[in-house]
Order: structure tokens, then sequence, then C-alpha cells
């Protein structure tokens, strides 16, 4: 009997076993996975677990600080919320061409003493414009380490696919799940520490960015292998030029507008619905743990049977599908615990769609770039996406607090995804 058929015999014949077996089967296929790496690919996967376990300690109770503590307008957060991001992704081309300039390692130790900074300032502030200006400095530390690891973990993939290690996506997919481990620690860590208060949250997250600066000052190679530094003018002409990537770019921005409402629609519908924020903790834990258990087996199904681009049309399609579900059932005006479920079916929706669309996307930008400008593009994606998340982010928080029909503004953004299917370039190289 070949494997096909014990695998039919198998589904034909259930066992009380079987959802053990296949949680221990995906438990040993991530190890696996993780075993076949080299020490750099896992110090940067590593790498993104802490950066996310100090980041999301903090920003999933910033729009409640910025409103309440702050006193800020409706639409001034989400243009604070809008800046964070654009700081962040917007300037990602900065820190991707910094490190194809500099390296890997000088551009993440500055990005992690920044980020130090950035936290400190954003729990001593107490005016607009010192929480504006924090927020900015937070986004931009971003903007240096996080384009300089993830354009080195896409290479290292590359290189590894090239040499017969599995498919790049595997890698992608298990960067993934380190970040969604600890974008699920992060929040719960700054619920526990909310109980003192927000400033307590803030210099938490200053600590583990101080230790993983000691940690990479120690551990992170001074040159890599393979990776030589890049001159030359014409980089970002060529860049501009790049219509095929450009329209990637448009596409990926608009999964991340959709994302970015977990920290400005997700805590507004959470207040209604419950009349705290104390399940919003719980709602990104949901999500981190749907990544971290299924984001391989999503990787390997979407990987023998959809090209990029048909993989990210699922993925954005899905996106569309979350916000309908709150459109449909926020006209009832549902409470409690009914009242939190529509949410939660966007948030595990919306994280299917994050699944299928972050892999290929990052995986399809090597294929897309100029030679020795990989992390100029892994930049670039961001930065054009962050500029969308931008324009963005003030228009919805504007719409969610317009006198609209309930399921207006839901309806209004789950037409956003739906319409960037239509941008995604044709897949392959060029």
């Amino acid at each position: 009997m070949d494997e096909a058929e014990t695998a039919a015999t198998a589904r034909a014949r259930p066992r009380s076993g079987d959802t053990g077996s296949r949680r221990g089967t995906r438990f040993r296929s991530a190890i696996g996975e993780w075993g076949g790496l080299g020490p750099l690919l896992r110090l940067l996967i590593l790498t993104q677990l802490a950066f996310n376990v100090g980041f999301f300690a903090v920003l999933p109770f910033l729009s409640d600080h910025l409103g309440g503590a702050i006193g800020m307008a409706g639409w001034l957060v989400g243009l604070v919320l809008g800046l964070r991001t654009f700081s962040q992704q917007g300037l990602f081309v900065v820190g991707g061409a910094l490190a194809d300039r500099y390296g890997v390692r000088p551009v993440v130790l500055a990005g992690c003493g920044l980020r130090i900074a950035g936290f400190t300032w954003l729990g001593l502030a107490e005016r607009s414009w010192s929480v504006i200006a924090a927020v900015l400095l937070i986004g931009f530390a971003a903007a240096l380490f996080s384009p300089a690891v993830e354009s080195e973990v896409a290479r290292q993939a590359v290189v590894r696919e090239e040499e017969g290690g599995g498919p790049r996506t595997g890698v992608l997919a298990l960067f993934t799940m380190a970040g969604q481990a600890g974008a699920f620690v992060g929040p719960l860590l700054g619920a526990l520490l909310l109980a003192v208060d927000f400033r307590t949250v803030c210099l938490a997250g200053s600590a583990i960015f101080l230790l993983v600066l000691a940690g990479h000052w120690k551990l992170l190679p001074q040159h890599i292998p393979g990776r030589t530094p890049t001159r030359g003018p014409g980089a970002i002409r060529g860049l501009l030029g790049n219509r095929r990537f450009l329209a990637l770019c448009l596409a990926y921005g608009t999964y991340l507008l959709a994302y970015n409402q977990l920290y400005l629609a997700v805590p507004a519908e959470v207040e209604r619905a419950a009349g705290s924020q104390a399940p919003l903790a719980w709602l990104f834990a949901l999500s981190s743990l749907l990544v971290v258990t299924a984001q391989l087996p999503v990787t390997r199904w979407a990987a023998g049977r959809l090209d990029p681009r048909r993989s990210m049309t699922a993925g954005l399609v899905l996106l569309s599908a979350g916000f309908a579900v709150v459109a449909v059932a926020r006209p009832a005006a549902l409470t409690g615990t009914a009242g939190l479920a529509p949410v939660a079916g966007f948030v595990a929706l919306l994280t299917l769609g994050q699944m299928l669309i972050a892999p290929a996307a990052r995986a399809w930008v090597p294929d897309l770039a100029a030679p020795g400008r990989l992390g100029l593009y892994v930049g670039a994606l961001s930065s054009v996406s962050g500029l969308t998340v931008l324009i963005g982010s003030a228009a919805t928080g504007s719409l969610l607090d317009a006198d609209l029909p309930a399921a207006v503004p839901w309806l209004a953004l789950a037409a956003i995804p739906l319409a960037a299917t239509a941008l995604l370039p044709r897949a392959g190289k060029p």
C-alpha cells in the first residue's frame, strides 16, 4: 500500500487519537523544519520572536491610552496609529538600503537602541506632541532593524532552496510563526502589566529590547558569508520602474491596512460589545495561536497548489469575508459573548488570510528584486504599504467616528481587499 492509499484508509477509519496525532505531526513538522536550519537563520527567527514580544506588549493598548489618558479624538488616534505604521513600514526602504550598504549587524543594533529610547519616552509622555514624537521614534527603530532581518532571512531562504534544503516558503513560514508567537506572548504580558499602568508596560517593552540589544551585540556575526556591501547609483530609479514589484506593494498595502484594524476598529468594537478592553488580549492570542499551530500546514498546502498570485488572492478574499462577518452582525447591536463572536470571526479570517499572504509576498520579492538590492526591495515592499496605511488609517478612523449605519464602515472596509485582488501582478520571475 503506497502513502496515498494509507492516508485515504486513515481518513476512512477515523480513530479517537487522530486529533492528537495530527497535532503531534504538526509539532514534529515544525521541529523538523527548525532542525534543518543553520545557526544564522535560527538566530534571525528568534530575533523576530523577541522583537514581537516587546512590541506587542505595548501596541494593542496604545489606542485606548491615546483616547483615554491623553484624550485624543478618534481621527487623531487613527492618524497617530497611521504615523506609527508609516514611520515603521514607510521608512523600511531606508533600513533596507542601509543593510545593503553596511550589513545587518550595525543596522539591527542601532534599531534596538532607538526602540529602547522610544518606548521609554512613550511611557513618560503626557502631551499629544510628545506622544507623537515617541511613536515616530518607535516606528523608525523598526524601520532599521526589521528590513535588515527580513531581507537576510529571505536571502538565506533562497540560498537554502538552491542547495536543495526545501522551498523558501517553509523558512518564511517559520519566520511568520516566530513573529506570531511573540505577538501571542506580548499582549498577555502587556495585559498583566497594565494592571499597574501604561508606563509600566512601556518600560517593560524597553527592558525586552535592552536584552535583545545585548544578545545581538554578542551573537550576530560581524560579516555574513555571501553578503557584500552594495554601492552605486540608480537603485531607486530601477525600483520605481519595476511595475510588477510596485503592483505587489500596493496589493500588500491593502492587506496591512486591513491588519491595522486590529488596533483601530477591533478595540472600538470590543469596547462596544464587552464594555471594556479586557477581551482584546485574548483576541490577539487567538490570532497568534492560529498562526503558530496552522502556518506551516497552510504554507505547505498552498505551496503545492497555488502560485504566489493565487495565494495572495485567496488571502485578500478571506480578509474581505472577515469584515463582512462583522458588517452582517453589527446592526443587531449584540453585546457580551454574542457581541464578541463576530469580531472573533473577523480575527480568525484575517489571520487565515495573513497566513496565505505574508509568506507568498516575501517569497516573491527575491524574484522581482535587482541583484544585490534585496534589502532595498524588502524595505520598499513595506514602505509603499506603509504609505497606503498612512493614507487609509485617518480615513478609516473618521469612518468609524462618523454617524453612519452600523454596518456601513465594515462594508467599506470589506470592499478594499476585494478590490486589491485586481492589483496583483502576474506570477513568476520577470
